[in-house]
């Protein structure tokens, strides 16, 4: 059965639940937004107007009601699915509205979600093409227990990448979508129909996040939206035993590529893998790129235009999975190129970034004025300038320099940070020595 010949109220009620949701949302900000708005200010704060943050319940509902009208056999595939998502998709929720749900307790959530789902359905990952590892899995309990965490995982990974107007959408859609083609490849009507409803509830959603960021995605949607990739992903390997467990990895590969690169860079860097900052690929193309080469746009159009270049290292990853779905040896050579394109980019977009810092004027706490970069140095005549500049307050610069860095001794360390909108961050980890 090809595309076309699938049904299609599915699609029709789910995409247009979910945006109509969405717009409610939207438009009733004045009676959530005390709860649902998500601050301007912080390390990975981009936006300059407050948003709500609640696009997970557009998404949510649009799945409830999509399942109302698909056939039975889909039915059955999605109830227990949604019903095992409620865990991560409530904390994550919680998490939009209070801001104080902790990262390892949605983490734990969702691999909860997990094991709830393999309760419900008996489906758990069997086979990976590594012979000591499959194995191990042939033990139930452990079969449960990785499978569980690797859901987990790239749950989390869809919740890291959420940082620009479409970014996590997008990226999920091209992950559902490569699924339910290799699914259709396979002959599994039923899984490549419940990926096409899934990618079109979410796309009701899309249109209104992006481009000009109207409704965010939240924790909620990122570990719902997270949750379905990856437990699909279990699903399509443990129903088409011809189908390579590679294929599904490449199928979600820029988050979960972006989720291990952040790890071992913050390791390296002697920091907690678990703390936040702006040194994501997508933060450093919004600094170094669109902030430098798109300033004639607005705010949210800045924004948006840093998705696309996370969207097309996620489609040469997606593309070989739905190609070579069955043949683990070109996946595996596949996996790693396309990982080697990632560390490509992101070290050409650091580059950018550095050319970038080395053209920022200087500026020193007290100063009158911003000191030149060095290109522009060569023409302007010196000056002679008193060795002390005094402040408003009668404090030398060079003093209140040496106790500002006093009272913050890290940032004695720190390179001079670049900022847009308000929005600082220091060097990226390729642009730094290791300490």
């Amino acid at each position: 059965m090809s595309i076309i010949n699938l049904p299609l109220a599915g699609l029709e009620i789910g995409f247009a639940t979910s945006l109509i949701v969405s717009l409610l949302l939207v438009f009733t900000t004045r009676w959530h937004g005390r709860y649902s708005l998500d601050a301007t200010r912080g390390v990975q704060k981009f936006h300059i107007t407050p948003t709500p943050r609640i696009g997970g319940a557009a998404i949510m509902t649009g799945l409830w009601l999509a399942l109302g009208v698909l056939p039975q056999a889909q039915r059955d595939l999605l109830l227990p699915v949604l019903i095992a998502s409620l865990p991560a998709f409530v904390f994550g929720l919680a998490e939009d509205l209070t801001r104080t749900v902790s990262v390892r307790t949605r983490l734990l959530a969702t691999i909860g979600s997990g094991v709830l789902c393999w309760f419900l359905t008996g489906v758990t990952l069997q086979h990976t093409g590594l012979p000591l590892l499959d194995g191990m899995l042939g033990w139930l309990p452990f079969s449960v227990l990785f499978t569980a965490f690797a859901v987990g995982g790239v749950a989390n990974a869809v919740n890291i990448i959420d940082g620009f107007n479409g970014l996590a959408s997008g990226t999920v859609v091209i992950g559902l979508g490569t699924l339910g083609l290799i699914a259709l490849g396979a002959g599994d009507i039923h899984l490549a129909q419940l990926c096409f409803v899934i990618c079109a509830v979410t796309a009701g959603f899309f249109v209104v996040n992006f481009p000009l960021g109207k409704l965010f995605l939240g924790d909620g949607g990122a570990y719902l939206l997270g949750f379905l990739l990856a437990w699909l992903s279990v699903m399509l390997v443990y129903r088409n035993p011809s189908v390579s467990a590679w294929a599904p990895l490449l199928a979600c590969a820029y988050p979960v590529f972006e989720t291990l690169f952040t790890i071992v860079r913050r390791l390296w860097c002697r920091r907690h893998p678990g703390h936040p900052d702006s040194w994501h690929l997508h933060s450093l193309v919004k600094t170094a790129i669109t902030a430098r080469y798109l300033r004639m746009l607005p705010p949210p159009l800045r924004n948006a235009f840093v998705s696309p270049v996370s969207w097309s290292i996620a489609l040469v990853p997606a593309a070989l999975a739905v190609n070579y779905a069955g043949d683990p040896a070109v996946l595996v050579q596949g996996a790693v190129a396309s990982f080697a394109l990632y560390l490509g980019v992101y070290a050409l977009v650091v580059s950018a970034w550095r050319a970038r810092r080395r053209q920022a004027p200087i500026v020193i706490p007290g100063a009158a004025a911003p000191l030149m970069p060095k290109a522009a140095a060569v023409i302007v005549k010196p000056v002679a300038v008193k060795p002390i500049i005094t402040t408003s307050n009668g404090q030398g610069a060079t003093s209140g320099l040496v106790a500002a860095r006093i009272a913050n001794p890290n940032a004695a360390n720190q390179p001079g940070a670049l900022s847009d909108h308000g929005h600082k961050q220091s060097a990226p980890v390729l642009a730094r020595r290791r300490m």
